[in-house]
């Protein structure tokens, strides 16, 4: 069988589904998911494999603009990642009018002589047909996509026939993953990226978006160190994360009064963790206070942001 990969950016303003469309994609959750604008900080990688086709599919941090060296950084990933594929994916609400976020994209996409598809979501929130067809009208005067998809990325609808138009992007060569890959991110990632979601679930707007996590560290319980508390369970994982904020204000709502909110978070994370992973987790946390951090190069270096 002669094997194929396609690598495609999924790309759009923020808020407008792209991390949920990437987990319906590749059927599992692989990027975290809330209902605040700029979850997403930098670029996630899923990985899908259908028959002959690998498709590698780059989560980008929703376009804005920046305010913080954090910011910069995330308009950075979104840019990089367009320059770095062989097709992008557009994605956009099924009502409103075009942003201006938008149309820098469709730009950057011309500018690149990079194919795209544009891909409608939020269509079962619908309540007027022609007002979708409306945007598609005037999405399809700024830009020559190759196909039109209406979208339900959190209901599945439609998810099939976007992954067909992107299928005659994918080129002649190996899969750069394993077949059962289904994402890039190593597990400490995936960790720190589950309490963060936890945070945003939680917590107010301002305080999560001035957060970061830090897993200090991740350690498999060895067999000669067996639970004091079940002896005969050896499928533990112990987890120990640092929370930062950046202000002390912030460091006491993330632990709440009698540290309930702390509680809170990490045991939804804990629980969210052990499914991920399929085995126990010991989840410890800790919040410390690192001033203004979004806009310290040294600092968002040390919290993985290169």
């Amino acid at each position: 069988m002669q094997t194929k990969s396609a690598f495609v950016a999924i790309v759009g303003r923020p808020n407008v589904g792209k991390s949920s469309l990437l987990n319906t994609l590749v059927g599992e959750k692989v990027a975290i998911v809330s209902n605040k604008p700029q979850t997403t900080r930098t670029r996630i990688t899923g990985v899908l494999t259908k028959g002959e086709i690998q498709y590698v599919l780059l989560d980008t941090p929703g376009l804005h603009k920046p305010k913080t060296v954090l910011s910069e950084y995330m308009v950075k990933q979104v840019n990089e990642s367009v320059s770095e594929v062989d097709a992008a994916v557009l994605v956009t609400e099924a009502t409103g009018e075009i942003t201006n976020a938008e149309r820098q994209l469709m730009e950057t996409f011309a500018a690149l002589k990079l194919p795209a598809i544009l891909a409608m979501n939020k269509i079962d929130l619908l309540d007027e047909k022609e007002k979708l067809l409306g945007k598609i009208a005037a999405f399809s005067q700024a830009f020559p996509f190759s196909a039109v998809v209406p979208i339900s990325a959190l209901k599945g609808d439609g998810v099939e026939e976007l992954l067909r138009e992107i299928s005659p992007f994918a080129k002649e060569g190996p899969h750069f993953f394993p077949d059962d890959a289904m994402t890039d991110q190593p597990e400490r990632v995936i960790a720190a990226e589950i309490i963060r979601e936890k945070m945003l679930r939680n917590l107010r707007e301002e305080v999560p978006h001035g957060a970061a996590v830090v897993i200090e560290k991740m350690h498999d319980r060895a067999e000669d160190e067996p639970s004091p508390d079940s002896p005969a369970n050896r499928d533990i994982v112990d987890i120990e994360a640092t929370i930062y904020c950046e202000k002390e204000s912030h460091k006491g709502i993330v632990i709440g009064k009698k540290g309930a909110m702390l509680k809170k978070i990490a045991s939804e994370a804990r629980m969210e963790m052990e499914e991920f992973f399929g085995i126990h987790v010991n989840l410890q946390c800790w919040v410390k206070v690192r001033e203004d951090w979004r806009n310290r190069q040294s600092q968002l270096r040390n919290f993985g942001f290169e």
